[in-house]
């Protein structure tokens, strides 16, 4: 996935390097990013922030562009892409243990449909080395007089840990990353890690989001200060099963909800290379039905509940498909694969004028 080139040479290198295989690019781009960033080379993919703040889960979010988890899930590269523009960053998802995830290859491109497909496994070093890299990031000491930008923190389960004894890895993430994020993301929806997403069915959720509640109120005693909890959840949801959803995070009092994660239909890729290979897909194909997704949850949770909207952005006009959809604010991921670091500035700059003109 490569990031690290001024946008003006991105479609030109592009060619070259998606010739590597997709998790390799990724690691060879983070590498580069980790390196440069907070040093004079982070002008290679350095681009002003757009000014457009919003105002959510009493958060104020200085654009309504942001980074979705699953690319930094070390949180080793938070400085370099608050450098790119983002309004937010959500890095992770981050595991008590450290894992290795599934079996490589787990990562393919879909180029014809501008589309990932990956198995990842929440592969991830572990909390402890998350927070050691969160704590050392200087983004929130260099805003410039500017509002900074928001740090977004994704917590999951290890795939060793039952699916019964979920909640413990999610405490346990909780209580590490709490004092560290401007928001939590409780991620239930990643179809990579077995059993997974029985995560978001009436009963395990209702559980979960208790049990989260509950320690939550500990923590804002302990730490001062109450961080916005948001749940993740997948686009292969019907619209009885988003109703549920939309009550439950009601019910447990969660500050919002990311609509959506990767989707397990092949619909949109069918008859393509790699296309029957496992996983989650993302990017183009997902874009329908996460907007389907976001609009079925903003007519149950009415026009106040802050939903991020993530999947299949690849242009300004797809970020503003999310929001007419109903949400607040967007997410890319794969878009950066297909288009480069050039996205952040071009969507955040179109949302902006959108405002500016209603």
């Amino acid at each position: 996935m490569p990031l690290l080139l001024p946008s003006s040479l991105y479609g030109l290198a592009r060619p070259f390097l998606f010739g590597f295989d997709p998790e390799h690019a990724h690691e060879i781009t983070l590498d580069g990013l980790a390196r440069t960033q907070n040093t004079p080379l982070a002008c290679a993919y350095s681009a002003p922030r757009a000014d457009d703040p919003v105002t959510l889960a009493g958060l104020t979010f200085p654009n309504r562009v942001g980074l979705a988890a699953g690319l930094d899930k070390n949180a080793r590269c938070i400085d370099a892409f608050a450098a790119m523009g983002f309004g937010f960053v959500e890095v992770g998802t981050v595991t008590p243990k450290a894992q290795p995830g599934n079996p490589k290859p787990r990562m393919f491109r879909l180029p014809q449909r501008d589309a990932l497909i990956n198995r990842l496994g929440f592969n991830n070093e572990g909390l402890d080395a998350f927070l050691a890299n969160v704590q050392k990031a200087r983004f929130r000491k260099s805003g410039g007089g500017k509002s900074p930008m928001l740090l977004g923190l994704n917590i999951g389960k290890n795939a060793a840990t039952p699916i019964e004894r979920a909640v413990d890895d999610y405490l346990a993430c909780l209580d590490g990353v709490y004092p560290h994020a401007d928001y939590v993301t409780i991620n239930i929806s990643s179809p990579n890690t077995a059993n997974l997403r029985t995560l978001q069915s009436d009963e395990a959720l209702d559980a979960l989001l208790g049990a989260v509640a509950e320690r939550r109120e500990t923590l804002a005693t302990r730490h001062g200060k109450r961080a916005p909890l948001f749940v993740k959840i997948a686009p292969d949801l019907d619209e009885a099963q988003v109703a549920v959803i939309a009550a439950t995070l009601q019910r447990h009092r969660m500050d919002g909800v990311i609509a959506t994660n990767t989707t397990l239909a092949r619909d949109a890729v069918a008859g393509l290379p790699h296309a029957e290979e496992a996983g989650g897909l993302s990017g183009a194909p997902v874009r329908e039905a996460s907007n389907r997704v976001i609009a079925q949850l903003r007519a149950a949770l009415g026009k106040d509940f802050p939903i991020i909207g993530v999947g299949g952005i690849l242009s300004a006009a797809d970020a503003r498909a999310k929001i007419a959809a109903g949400a607040d604010v967007v997410q890319i991921y794969t878009g950066l694969i297909y288009r480069g670091p050039a996205l952040v500035r071009e969507t955040a700059q179109a949302l902006l004028r959108d405002r500016s003109k209603a």
